[in-house]
């Protein structure tokens, strides 16, 4: 199976910028859809982006869209996760998450059986 792991959070400012990177071991990165979630404390992780194993495929939750950016490199076995104009609300910790090719992608939490241990962005005033 796939390993992942999360790294670039942090504190920033309202109005930043950050990229969140998303590092896969174990198996063939392009064999998965990868996804990034978000979950704040007490709430249910919810969906920010997903792009297929190819790349062909992206979507956007509505609260990050023009302001997020998903991204992959198949050789460095890496999706990453631009963050620009972030706002206070986008404080909370950040997820990766991956399925495999052959499955459908989805805005679920559910549809995905491999995540990382998170890692925590915070937006100050």
């Amino acid at each position: 199976q796939v390993q992942v792991a999360e790294s670039g959070g942090g504190l920033v400012q309202a109005g930043d910028s950050l990229r969140l990177s998303c590092a896969a071991s174990g198996r063939t990165f392009s064999d998965y859809n990868m996804a990034w979630f978000r979950q704040a404390p007490g709430k249910e992780r919810d969906f920010v982006a997903h792009i297929s194993w190819g790349g062909s495929i992206i979507d956007y939750s509505e609260s990050v869209k023009g302001r997020f950016t998903i991204s992959r490199d198949n050789a460095r076995n890496t999706v990453y996760l631009q963050m620009n104009s972030l706002k206070l609300d986008d404080t909370v910790v950040y997820y990766c998450a991956a399925s495999a090719r052959w499955s459908a992608l989805t805005t679920t939490s559910q549809g995905y059986a491999y995540w990382g241990q998170g890692t925590q962005v915070t937006v100050s005033s």
